[in-house]
């Protein structure tokens, strides 16, 4: 199963990405910006999801649609 990003580019684990909209964190009132570099991404049992960590929040789930490979 190819887990892909905003522009079809195929994610693996470990792989930096890059953030293409500004994404509220449910329960904080963190704001991540556009174009925030989030490093070491693991991929779940879902395709159209990724876990990551940002500054100091862990265990974050990110849609791929919000992301692009760097």
């Amino acid at each position: 199963m190819d887990v892909k990003d905003s522009n079809g580019a195929i994610l693996q684990d470990g792989d930096n990405v890059t953030l293409i909209k500004d994404l509220k964190v449910k329960g904080t009132s963190t704001t991540l910006k556009r174009g925030t570099m989030v490093k070491g991404i693991c991929l779940t049992d879902n395709p159209d999801e990724v876990e990551c960590r940002v500054e100091k929040i862990k265990g974050l789930v990110l849609r791929t649609e919000f992301l692009k490979k760097a």
